[in-house]
């Protein structure tokens, strides 16, 4: 292994213009395309079946707008933004800060790992929904100018989407130096497409009052206003992403794409699909599509795919991102994680995760079929999520020492909002909102056992493990003779002695000249230094106890982190080719007579266990040098 520094970050070396542009591709790209759905959906549920008045259409656009602003801009932009874990955002970072992983049970922060941890599985219902939707909208404009082509919609749409699924192997770098160039190209021409349709109809501009809205939701039939709301949140969903990329970009750079791109030409396009219903409601089925004139319409549809692509593209990376970062803090068992480029540390590909995530959204596009009816699924796990989001964002801001006084109305109001959108979305359960749920339910129940399960396992390796008292006696007094070399001992708590080392002196009734006693440890932290990475207790002369620091961000390999010691001069003397790790292989057996999870869950957890990859492996412990014992665990 090199000895590349591991608190390396992705927007390093990025020039703020640089970080803008790549901004625009990956943390706007989800947003960007909900112009393709957004305003029809809410549009079509204002007129309820009847005619669409010009009422009507402005009190949408205008909600629309507002949402925008109060959502994206005032909330997360300009709020949330702030909540940074040294620099890193997203619901993992908030539970970082919040210090809830270890958190004792029965306390409220324990509880607010059980919220926080829904909300990380929300958005993997999220990752599961995206893609499906802004794909097959795209591909829905073929209707527009050939209604016989509604048949392949479908079929496209699934071999794109294996497509783009099938290339994550080979990472996102082959086609990420495009995604924001190509995104600004996207904004600009929405906008053009706006600003087209404003002209026709320059009086829909008075809708920037939120008076149509508040009008329009005020004086019309509640359960009408009710699913307009639900489907005008359509327009900023894919706004969470600013948050979760902010450790990629930077906070300027994402608020400067959002302010000064993103944000201007969401808006005209909006307008500009309400210009044209107000002249045209014929133009409903599609008003996105209807804004462009009829030799532009499939060159704008090609164009659009490719759009969609780099949303899908971007919301899989942050899925991957998220699986990663919940393995290192204990949330899910481990997995295969392939670093697709050197150039990039947060460029990876999680094989399982992709292919289970593959499996839900082909799924989705064929049991719904249509944009519209994904629209029903779409919107209550992001609206939930922001939920959730404002309010551990609250209690980092009080945590941090912000007076309650400014923290509760500041937060609480836009807390309201989130609650009302998430109500009016949860109008759409039965329409399709269940699947991303049942999607984030079952993720966050397979995290809650997992954790829960890990403690277990935790406590039962407690009572096995020697004091360290016991082993030092046991090398002065029993063990004097020395095998020659150097043994590294895994061990998962950095006290007592590790059941390897145990088992090794019972059956052998021997040591090492050389013993290393080594402990990973995961910091609530995105990235540790490389000065503070190694932490080296000497016990007695020969026993030395090493503790590595990893941040949830970085990737724990203890062949480099023992390299860095020596390079550190922490470790002086051994040769890293000699060096004999061993590691136990654990077997866990549900028991019924052990105070523990239902029996059931306890089998789900050996599972899980026992499909996990090797802790060896996932460490990056040399194969030619390793040594497993195997142990029974009754939890």
């Amino acid at each position: 292994m090199t000895a590349t520094p591991v608190t390396a970050s992705i927007r390093s070396n990025a020039l703020p213009l640089t970080a803008t542009l790549g901004a625009l591709g990956v943390v706007y790209g989800d947003i960007g395309t909900s112009p393709l759905y957004a305003l029809k959906e809410a549009a079509k549920a204002a007129a309820h079946g009847g005619p669409l008045v010009p009422e009507a259409i402005l009190g949408v656009v205008s909600l629309i707008l507002w949402a925008l602003i109060l959502i994206i801009s005032c909330k997360y932009a300009l709020l949330i933004l702030r909540a940074d874990n040294r620099g890193e955002g997203g619901i993992v970072a908030l539970l970082a800060l919040l210090s809830a992983r270890n958190a004792q049970p029965g306390t409220w922060r324990a509880q607010l790992l059980i919220v926080g941890l829904v909300g990380a599985a929300l958005l993997y219902g999220d990752g599961a929904i995206t893609p499906a939707i802004s794909v097959l909208s795209a591909i829905e404009g073929l209707k527009v100018d050939a209604p016989s082509l509604a048949p392949a919609v479908v079929p496209l749409t699934i071999v794109i989407l294996i497509g783009l699924f099938i290339v994550q192997k080979k990472g996102a770098g082959f086609i990420g130096n495009i995604f924001g160039p190509v995104m600004l190209a996207w904004f600009v021409v929405i906008a053009l497409l706006g600003i087209h349709g404003i002209v026709q109809a320059p009086g829909v501009l008075a809708a920037v009052s939120p008076l149509y809205a508040f009008n329009f939701l005020i004086h019309g039939d509640f359960h009408i206003s009710f699913a307009v709301l639900g489907a005008a949140f359509l327009a900023v969903t894919g706004g969470e992403a600013m948050y979760a990329d902010m450790g990629h970009f930077g906070r300027v750079p994402i608020r400067l794409a959002w302010f000064a791109v993103a944000l201007p030409a969401l808006v005209l396009n909006y307008f500009g699909q309400a210009a044209l219903l107000v002249t045209d409601t014929s133009a409903l089925d599609n008003p996105f599509y209807q804004l462009a004139p009829d030799w532009l319409h499939y060159p704008l549809v090609a164009f659009a795919t490719v759009a969609t692509v780099i949303a899908s593209q971007a919301i899989i990376s942050g899925v991957f991102s998220l699986t990663q970062q919940s393995i290192q803090l204990g949330f899910l068992p481990r997995m295969h994680i392939a670093h697709t480029t050197s150039s990039a540390i947060g460029q990876i590909y999680v094989p399982v995760v992709n292919w289970l995530l593959a499996a839900a959204t082909l799924g989705a596009v064929i049991g719904f079929g249509t944009s519209d009816a994904l629209a029903g699924a779409y919107g209550i796990a992001v609206s939930l999520l922001m939920a959730i989001t404002t309010l551990l964002a609250a209690l980092v801001a009080l945590q941090w020492g912000y007076h309650p006084i400014v923290v509760i109305p500041v937060n609480g109001f836009f807390f309201v909002i989130d609650a009302i959108f998430f109500a009016a979305n949860s109008t759409k359960l039965f329409e399709g909102g269940w699947f991303p749920l049942l999607l984030a339910a079952v993720i966050a129940f397979v995290m809650l056992t997992w954790r829960s399960g890990v403690k277990l396992v935790e406590s039962a390796r407690g009572r096995l493990r020697q004091p360290e008292d016991e082993l030092i006696e046991t090398a002065v007094s029993k063990c004097q003779a020395r095998l020659p070399g150097t043994a590294v001992f895994l061990a998962s708590s950095a006290n007592g002695v590790p059941l390897a080392l145990t088992q090794f002196i019972r059956h052998n009734h021997v040591m090492h000249q050389r013993i290393l006693l080594l402990t990973v440890v995961i910091e609530e932290e995105p990235r540790i230094a490389d000065e503070d990475l190694v932490e080296v207790i000497e016990l007695i002369e020969g026993i030395t106890r090493v503790i590595l620091h990893f941040g949830f961000m970085q990737y724990p390999t203890i062949a480099g982190g023992l390299k860095l010691a020596c390079e550190q001069g922490k470790l002086p003397g051994i040769d890293l080719a000699d060096i004999t790790y061993y590691i136990g292989r654990e077997t866990i057996i549900p028991s019924e007579e052990v105070v523990g999870m239902a029996v059931w869950r306890e089998s789900l957890f050996a599972f899980l266990q026992h499909n996990a990859k090797s802790a060896a492996a996932f460490f990056g412990v040399p194969t030619r040098q390793l040594v497993e014992f195997g142990t029974e665990i009754e939890i």
